[in-house]
């Protein structure tokens, strides 16, 4: 199986930019979809982005279209999300996940195997 670890999150002013990584270890990501989710306080998880196991397609929620993009380096092992733009209402524990094969539900379900441990982002206004 796939083991996860997310890094990058931090605290950063409003209309800051991060770069979130996810790098994979045990398996080679190339065979998972792969996305990105964050939970606020208080609040349920959430889709961020998806993106497919070539990364040919890639998907985003409406709250961070235009301001956000998920790549992916299967030579590394790795998957981004780059952050631009961004508001204090991003702020939350950013995690990514990773499913083999098709997503039941969709690419933005939370119906994914492998979870990492989740990177904090904070922006203050």
């Amino acid at each position: 199986q796939v083991q996860l670890v997310e890094s990058g999150g931090g605290v950063v002013q409003a209309g800051g930019s991060l770069r979130l990584s996810c790098a994979a270890s045990g398996r080679t990501l190339s065979l998972y979809a792969v996305a990105w989710f964050r939970q606020a306080p208080g609040k349920n998880r959430e889709s961020v982005s998806a993106i497919s196991a070539r990364g040919g397609t890639t998907y985003y929620a409406d709250s961070v279209k235009g301001r956000f993009t998920i790549s992916r380096d299967n030579a590394k092992n790795a998957v981004f999300l780059q952050m631009n733009s961004l508001k204090p209402e991003d702020t939350a524990v950013y995690y990514c996940a990773a499913e083999q094969g098709i997503v039941a539900g969709g690419p933005l379900s939370l119906n994914y195997d492998y979870w990492g441990q989740g990177t904090q982002v904070t922006v203050s206004s």
